[in-house]
């Protein structure tokens, strides 16, 4: 087996590094991405007489992107190994309810007053066990994950909206106090970070605001939390046995089972991997906002399906690349976020841009496949 292992991998490596450099990079997932977020960049930048690149645009664009880039690296993980999650943005509004209902009413069965950890850690469980059920049906039953994820997209959803109108009296919940003033925890997840960057921009002469101070402070905690879900990601698929195992998954099952890849357990533990980016963008939303809605959430899974699918990640398994999900959750956070900064565009124009740039990356995707592999 090890024998079996070690040729593939040198055969995967000879395909990606054979020729010159320009047909390495014709290969790489990620080029077509990145050329595409390069034409964004510019493109916003004159649109926007580079306001979408000033302090505020900068923090605003990047916690766009970030909550994107999130819930985009676990959907990729998932895809790679040939499956897909469409609870993810109920999965959303169910965490960001259940940390918010235990913030204003209490512990469940009378426990008593929560706070942020407790409230965050139970929703962490809640969540992980719903991801490992919805895993286990979909590996016991042999249905596909589109199916019975889309069957748990309507269940939570349900469940959201029932127990705030039942518990709440309301779908939204509003005006939480500030935890991100008393707990540690609630900054983690709502406060600022990377303050040391608009330090030295604004001391090597950046924008200031018309008193002549510093008006940014810092980034959106969600970014820093994207750099740790894309950081470990990328580690595990560039560099261990389990990165070795998602793509064996996603590339042939029973192959990969007949090579001792525990072929279930990795889907399983993926499924629970989209329930902790769910849950990790519901607690950034919940302790920055103090405020939680039954429609968080609302589309967020298929947004990120496109922007796995836009990074290069095959829908069909087995390919793709973290660095593609990257350059894909910037390019749809910022054309997302463009209409706050050139009003000549409407926000409808959003929808537009993600059916093309989807339907044209599924068709780049498949040639850059065929490259790889010598037309298979």
């Amino acid at each position: 087996m090890a024998v079996h292992e070690a040729s593939s991998q040198r055969s995967e490596a000879d395909r990606l590094n054979k020729g010159g450099i320009l047909d390495q990079l014709k290969r790489r997932p990620e080029v077509g991405s990145f050329i595409v977020m390069m034409v964004v960049i510019i493109a916003i930048g004159f649109a926007s007489h580079g306001n979408a690149f000033n302090p505020l645009g900068l923090k605003n664009n990047l916690s766009i992107i970030a909550q994107f880039g999130i819930i985009a690296t676990g959907a990729c993980l998932l895809m790679i190994a040939g499956d897909f999650d469409l609870s993810i943005g109920s999965m959303i509004g169910f965490a960001g309810m259940s940390m918010s209902m235990m913030l204003k009413w209490g512990l469940p069965f009378g426990l008593g007053t929560a706070t942020p950890v407790t409230a965050f850690l139970i929703t962490l469980a809640m969540t992980l066990f719903l991801g490992w059920l919805i895993g286990t049906i979909v590996v016991r039953s042999k249905l596909s994950s589109f199916i019975v994820t889309l069957a748990f997209l309507f269940f939570l959803r349900g469940v959201t909206e029932v127990c705030f109108r039942i518990i709440n009296q309301s779908t939204q919940i509003s005006g939480l106090p500030d935890y991100k003033e008393t707990s540690w925890f609630a900054d983690l997840f709502g406060g600022e970070f990377f303050t040391w960057f608009y330090s030295a921009w604004y001391a090597l002469g950046g924008n200031l605001n018309r008193a002549g101070n510093q008006w940014v402070s810092g980034f959106d905690a969600r970014l820093l939390w994207w750099i740790i879900v894309a950081g470990v990601a990328y580690l595990i698929l560039a560099r261990t046995q389990a990165g070795n195992w998602i793509y064996a998954t996603g590339d042939n099952r029973e192959s990969a089972r007949a090579n001792g890849v525990p072929v279930d357990k990795v889907r399983i533990s993926l499924f629970m991997v989209t329930a902790l980016c769910a849950t990790i963008f519901a607690a950034c939303q919940v302790f920055d906002t103090n405020t939680a809605d039954a429609a968080k959430g609302n589309l967020k899974e298929l947004e990120a399906i496109a922007i796995a699918v836009v990074g290069g990640t095959l829908m069909t398994g087995g390919f793709g690349s973290v660095i593609g999900v990257v350059f894909g959750a910037v390019t749809f956070g910022l054309v997302a976020n463009a209409v706050f900064f050139i009003p000549a565009i409407d926000g409808s124009y959003y929808r537009v841009f993600v059916g093309v740039v989807l339907l044209t990356a599924v068709f780049l995707n498949e040639s850059v496949r065929k490259r790889i592999t010598g037309g298979l």
